[in-house]
C-alpha cells in the first residue's frame, strides 16, 4: 500500500521544521558575499560559508537557487566574502533585506571599495577574501559553490557579528596581553 503524497508531505514538513529550529542554534559568522561583471552587481548576506582547504585557498558559500542573485554570481563568477564586524550589523540587515534599500542604494553606501575584477570589497570587513567560483554544485534548494582565494586582507581589532536563534549578536574580542 503506498502512502498519499499529501500524507508524505505532513510527514516531511515536520522534519524540515525541527531542521530549521536546529540550524537557528548553530551559531555563525556573518558574511556580505558581492560580485560585480558582465552579468550586474548584487550582494547578500550569507552565514553559509566554510572553510574547505588551505591549499588552494577555499571557501564553500550557499546560494538558494530560486534567488534572482542566483543567476548574477553564477554569471560573473567573481567574489568577495566579507566577514562582518559587529559595527557593521546594518550592512548585514541591507543586504539581508530587512530595511527596503534597493542593490543599487546598497553600494552607494561610502563604505565599499574596488577589488579584483570590480567586485566590491567592504571597508572595514573583519576579513576580506576575493576570489573565483571554481566548480558549483545543486544540492536540493541550494548551490553549493567553492571559490578560490586569490586575495585576503584581514584586520587585527573588532568585534565579531554572528547569527544565532535568528538574529545578530556581537562576539567581543579577547584582547590578549
Amino acid at each position: 500500500m503506498s502512502a498519499n503524497p499529501s500524507q508524505i508531505q505532513t510527514e516531511i514538513d515536520p522534519v524540515r521544521q525541527q531542521f530549521r529550529q536546529a540550524m537557528a542554534h548553530l551559531g555563525a559568522a556573518v558574511n556580505v558575499i558581492t560580485t560585480a561583471g558582465p552579468h550586474g552587481q548584487c550582494g547578500i548576506t550569507a552565514s553559509a560559508v566554510c572553510s574547505v582547504t588551505d591549499a588552494p585557498p577555499t571557501l564553500l558559500v550557499c546560494l538558494n537557487r530560486s534567488s534572482a542573485m542566483h543567476a548574477v554570481f553564477d554569471g560573473n563568477r567573481h567574489v568577495c566574502i566579507n566577514v562582518l564586524p559587529a559595527s557593521l550589523e546594518s550592512i548585514a540587515r541591507h543586504f539581508a533585506g530587512l530595511t527596503g534599500l534597493s542593490m543599487e542604494e546598497r553600494f552607494q553606501l561610502p563604505v565599499w571599495d574596488e577589488g579584483r575584477n570590480g567586485v566590491p570589497v567592504l571597508r572595514g570587513a573583519l576579513a576580506s577574501l576575493q576570489g573565483r567560483i571554481v566548480e558549483a554544485k545543486d544540492v536540493g534548494s541550494h548551490a553549493v559553490m567553492f571559490v578560490e582565494t586569490t586575495d585576503v586582507k584581514v584586520r587585527n581589532d573588532g568585534d565579531s557579528l554572528i547569527y544565532f536563534d535568528r538574529n545578530f549578536h556581537r562576539v567581543p574580542r579577547v584582547w590578549k596581553a
